[in-house]
């Protein structure tokens, strides 16, 4: 039976189009789509049980996001030839998605859901992770999971001052900008990206251009949803309610609550008095009430406290820590901390810490990027570590969160930009978090400065970070700058944004409620931008400019061109030659060829060894130049001339033939020339018949007159 196949085409009104296709693939998931731009083909599926696990109180929900290296006509990399454990950038698009659709989820909604999306095709002209957004929603939209809010994302780029939904990698080399921004019709949930030092209008002018095209791909989503003829939304069986136990629990801890969050107190104090007014309230129930209703006690009581600190800051315009509502935590900042890396810095934020090192290599030490929608090498990456004595707990190790891998990348971008294009080094920055209450990221980002400045990586200039929140009741609302970790959980927005003092460099927003409204959303940039800007003073009062040079144990980077057909005798037979002088100097040499020319990076902390390698370059590549006079030096006496070497290039030798010695005819070489004799020659170039080069010692000295030219003038 051939299936019935439903689609909608969304114009992106420049020529270039996207379709959503149901009904062909997949069709035992609740819901399945195939979304498909230029030759690029995502296949996304929804599912969700029917009932939720008992005591679950969140929404389990998993965003999987895989690119097939089928997809790209390609092999997988590696012994097993099968893709493995995602690699960084499908992490990174799994965030993204899952950013804006969890929110958005009915907050009583508690089954497992899972929303998986695969490239199956792959275009190199479109960048999959911009449609990943609008295939998971469109899967949502044709199942009867209670998704009732509709989302999509798209990517925005700013060539010449003109922006683009969605670009190709090619045309986002040339751009200002590269965002991701995610929405519902009404509402802004998600923006992430990198940019060249953009103000906040411009970045409000790309946010809001971006939500334009996004309700026009919600737009053809609900048509779908129409066209398929979906069944209602399923009925589910929401969280368990008794407003007796909220009206007590409030009643006994709300006044408490508050009291606490405007006694300005320190995370592990503030925690404990916490703790011990939950404790007064479950004592107020019996141990059958406790056994049968505790975990309503508990969540009302979380409900209440957030409710009453919440309060306080709209109320009172005071926050936990007794902090004004622009005010920044005390900051303390060291560099060069660590005595045996390239380059460190510490940076304290409050009870956030981050302490970065920075290290220095050649190419070969590039971050490889190989997956089906890109190939390449980063020469800069960051690697952020959030280990959980951090925040105080024992948790076990299992790998590299997604988490992890997020802030990284956020970090990674804000700097990015910052790092000359003609820096010789590849870089590597690894943040570790040593204490954790809010903006862990933004700290990343702070000592990352410090430590490349302190590595003598010359950056452009400083960059710092903030991370920004918002408390709103629908009618009053407080933006809240450089937030704490418990305001990020209890707030409505999280705002992280980092920059020059000139402009933005990147930012990542999450929204929690619906329709945040612009006004707010460019308050929070502009109070952001103060407290960027108090932040960087901090930074450069520590360190002001980059050290002039790298340190004495970092290894110096000298980059030398030479011609394409020399590479080999570098190399040598077999690597031979380039090992041992290698080995010799203490140096590590790289060799790419680039334009037919051989690019040789040549790392080393010993001044003297790098010479050493630069000299014997110039010994391979040294080329006489026909008729011109060179110093050499006499290596070794033959008896039909002397072997010399050019004292410019080592190794370089040549034979001076007897017969080029001098004008008179030479019996025995030592005559005129000795071992170690140093003296000029001119170069003749290569002798046709022996097709060897000559040079000669004669052609430099006076030409004696001949014998009958003085006979001649003694009878005269």
């Amino acid at each position: 039976m051939i299936p019935k196949v439903f689609q909608e085409i969304i114009d992106l009104g420049d020529g270039r189009s996207i379709s959503i296709e149901t009904g062909k693939l997949a069709k035992q998931a609740d819901g399945s789509v195939v979304v498909r731009m230029g030759d690029a083909m995502l296949l996304a599926t929804a599912v969700s049980a029917r009932t939720s696990n008992p005591g679950v109180d969140f929404l389990p929900l998993t965003v999987d996001y895989r690119e097939k290296f089928a997809a790209a006509g390609r092999f997988p990399g590696g012994f097993f030839k099968r893709e493995a454990r995602p690699s960084d950038n499908e992490v990174l698009t799994m965030r993204l998605v899952d950013r804006v659709l969890r929110p958005l989820f009915p907050d009583d909604y508690h089954a497992e859901t899972q929303v998986m999306i695969q490239l199956m095709s792959h275009d190199d002209n479109i960048m999959p992770d911009a449609l990943a957004g609008l295939a998971a929603s469109a899967a949502l939209a044709v199942s009867d999971i209670p998704f009732y809010n509709l989302i999509s994302e798209v990517r925005v780029a700013r060539i010449d001052g003109k922006f683009v939904i969605n670009p190709s990698r090619e045309e986002l080399e040339q751009s200002d900008i590269d965002m991701m921004i995610g929405a519902s019709m009404d509402s802004v949930a998600m923006v992430e990206g990198e940019m060249k030092e953009i103000s906040e209008a411009e970045m409000v002018e790309a946010i809001k251009f971006a939500h334009e095209a996004i309700k026009v791909q919600i737009q053809a989503q609900e048509r779908l949803r129409a066209a398929v003829g979906t069944p209602a939304y399923r009925e589910y069986e929401g969280e368990k309610e008794d407003e007796a136990i909220y009206a007590k629990v409030k009643a006994a801890a709300y006044d408490k609550c508050y009291a606490i969050a405007k006694e300005a107190s320190g995370k592990s104090e503030r925690s404990e008095k916490f703790a011990a007014v939950k404790e007064e309230v479950k004592a107020l129930f019996t141990e059958e009430e406790l056994a049968e209703n505790g975990d309503l006690v508990s969540k009302y009581f979380s409900k209440t406290n957030k409710e009453a600190v919440r309060n306080v800051i709209l109320e009172l315009g005071l926050r936990l820590d007794g902090r004004k509502t622009t005010e920044i935590r005390p900051i303390w900042c060291e560099t060069d901390y660590l005595p045996s890396v390239h380059g460190s810095a510490l940076f304290t934020r409050g009870e956030t810490q981050a302490l970065a090192t920075v290290t220095l290599g050649t190419s070969r030490e590039a971050n490889i990027i190989d997956s089906p929608s890109e190939q390449g090498e980063e020469k800069f990456y960051l690697h952020y570590n959030f280990p959980p004595f951090s925040t105080g707990e024992a948790k076990p190790l299992r790998g590299t969160s997604r988490r992890e891998v997020g802030h990284g990348n956020l970090a990674q971008r804000a700097l990015v930009n910052m790092i000359p294009a003609d820096c010789p080094y590849t870089i590597r920055i690894v943040s570790e978090v040593l204490e954790s209450n809010g903006s862990s990221s933004m700290a990343t980002v702070c000592a990352g400065t410090m430590a490349l400045m302190d590595a003598g990586v010359q950056m452009t200039k400083p960059v710092s970070g903030i991370a920004m929140g918002l408390i709103t009741d629908g009618q009053k609302f407080a933006v809240l700058s450089d937030i704490l970790g418990d305001e990020d959980h209890l707030g409505d927005m999280d705002f992280k944004v980092t920059g020059t003092a000139d402009g933005i460099t990147a930012c990542q927003m999450d929204i929690k409620i619906d329709g945040l409204r612009y006004d707010i959303m460019e308050q929070a940039l502009d109070q952001a931008r103060e407290g960027r800007l108090h932040i960087l003073g901090k930074i450069t009062e520590t360190i002001a400019q980059p050290r002039p040079e790298v340190k004495p144990k970092a290894p110096k980077i000298i980059t030398r061109t030479i011609p394409g057909n020399f590479i080999g005798a570098l190399i040598g037979p077999g690597g031979k030659v380039i090992q041992e002088l290698q080995k010799a100097t203490g140096t590590t040499i790289v060799i790419n060829e680039v334009d037919e020319q051989g690019v040789v990076e040549i790392l080393g902390t010993s001044p003297e060894g790098i010479a050493a390698v630069l000299a014997k370059i110039d010994s391979i590549i040294f080329k006489p130049v026909l008729g011109e006079s060179y110093e050499v030096k006499v290596i070794k006496m033959l008896d039909f001339g002397a072997v010399v070497e050019y004292t410019a290039a080592p190794g370089n030798e040549v034979l001076l033939h007897v017969s080029e010695l001098a004008w008179e005819r030479t019996e025995n070489v030592a005559d005129v020339v000795k071992m170690g004799d140093v003296f000029m020659v001119k170069y003749l170039g290569v002798d046709p018949k022996t097709r060897k080069e000559k040079v000669s010692k004669k052609a430099l000295l006076p030409r004696p007159p001949r014998e009958e030219k003085k006979e001649v003038s003694e009878k005269g």
